[in-house]
């Protein structure tokens, strides 16, 4: 795949025919089977396997750059593939392709006193722009959600990943090719310059229907801000455990090092953990122990610091920092109201976690936390469409409109309404 030319008025026709091919594929995606969508996508995963060692390469020639770029540990860990993440992209497409078809299935459907027959009628959403950084994984697990949900897409990975992505992606449309769908439904801006992306935000002469960031929070920024057409996406994964005073101690203890270091680099990472000042004497010590003999930097109030005296002091900008790191910010509260209250204050609405065996406690978190994803009793990391049965996810989004949490196939959906009649007409 070659770096497409870099002169505004050659960016711009090129572009422009990546948004020309996508429409131009909508009806035909809309109107093909889930059968033939479902080979393209059990071709693509077979094409993934077969050509790891491509793959793995490109995504070694990725690294080696961004080492040199002097990306960090955790941004590192999002683009690096091995041969169990190749695996699980194609396991994950496999997963997807298992789905049930969403396209034409019957949401809701009523017959009114005249004798209408309404029915409510999922359909695609139209031409999906996906802009996104690091991840390569991204490239496959959009692609697919995009494809099984019959929307073609445009998709723009970040600079760091821009070879294993363009992998990644041949393997898609080598499937949509097996399948007899059209290349245009999946296609890959084969270019790092950033004017790229500004085309796309401007919908790419309303060819484009929704725009899906997924990236850190100067991107998804940007986007909000120059995006002309509907934007699914989040601004950051500010994500909280809560440790109750009720809470099991070894039960709490696997939770948080699980929600803190299982993978730093995402976004259902517990960045803050919050314990309750009535909780048992060891709690806060062993907690904070096990955080950091798990090589976690530790942050905190003064509650906090006094309990291990390797806990820094904590600023008011470290409640409000998504680190992608191994660094937690701890304070101590007086129970779950003052907890509800740091988690309103602070927090970003995307997933937030309490650890208790009292269910009305329990209850009452999951109530009034206005988040995306609450949890009782389970790490924040698994905030991810894979792990609540959608094959995958673009990922989780925090609007109130539209999509809330994994963004996966049925949320890449909107819907009509077909109404069949034997000759009513309205009176006057």
């Amino acid at each position: 795949m070659t770096e497409l030319a870099q002169s505004g008025g050659e960016l711009a026709a090129q572009m422009h025919a990546l948004g020309s091919a996508a429409a131009a594929s909508r009806a035909a995606l809309a109107l093909s089977s889930g059968e033939a969508r479902n080979r393209a996508l059990l071709a693509a995963a077979a094409h993934i396997r077969a050509r790891q060692a491509q793959i793995l390469a490109a995504n070694a020639r990725d690294m080696e750059a961004a080492r040199e770029r002097g990306l960090s540990p955790a941004m590192l860990d999002r683009l690096q593939l091995n041969e169990k993440r190749v695996e699980s992209m194609a396991v994950g497409i496999e997963q997807i392709a298992a789905l049930p078809d969403p396209i034409g299935a019957v949401s809701a459907e009523w017959t009114r006193p005249n004798g209408l027959v309404i029915q409510r009628v999922r359909v695609p959403l139209g031409v999906i722009g996906i802009i996104y950084e690091s991840r390569p994984n991204v490239t496959a697990d959009a692609g697919a959600l995009c494809l099984k949900s019959a929307n073609p897409v445009i998709l723009r990975g970040g600079s760091e990943s821009r070879l294993s992505s363009a992998a990644i992606h041949e393997c898609l449309v080598a499937g949509l090719a097996d399948a007899g769908l059209p290349a245009g439904a999946i296609q890959l801006v084969p270019t790092t310059d950033r004017a790229a992306v500004g085309m796309m935000l401007a919908g790419l002469d309303n060819q484009i229907n929704v725009i899906v960031p997924r990236g850190g929070r100067s991107l998804v920024e940007r986007v909000q801000k120059e995006a002309r057409v509907p934007v699914i996406g989040h601004l950051e994964g500010l994500c909280h455990v809560y440790v109750d005073r009720d809470a099991d101690a070894d039960m709490a203890r696997a939770i948080v090092v699980n929600a803190k270091l299982r993978r730093t680099g995402i976004c259902g990472s517990a960045e803050t953990l919050l314990v309750d000042r009535q909780c048992p004497a060891s709690m806060l010590p062993m907690l904070l122990a096990a955080l950091a003999e798990g090589g976690c930097e530790l942050r905190g109030d003064a509650a906090t610091q006094a309990a291990d005296a390797r806990v820094k002091p904590a600023t008011e900008q470290d409640w409000r920092t998504e680190y992608l790191d191994a660094i937690i910010s701890v304070r101590v509260v007086d129970g779950v109201d003052e907890a509800i209250r740091h988690i309103a204050t602070y927090g970003s609405a995307h997933t937030d976690s309490i650890v208790t065996r009292n269910a009305a406690t329990a209850g009452k978190f999951l109530r009034e936390v206005d988040s995306a994803i609450v949890l009782h009793n389970a790490s924040t990391q698994f905030a991810d469409g894979g792990e609540f049965g959608m094959g995958a996810e673009i990922g989780i989004s925090t609007d109130r409109f539209h999509a809330r949490g994994p963004v996966g196939v049925e949320q890449l959906t909107s819907y009509k309404y077909v109404v069949r009649g034997s000759g009513q007409v309205r009176p006057g």
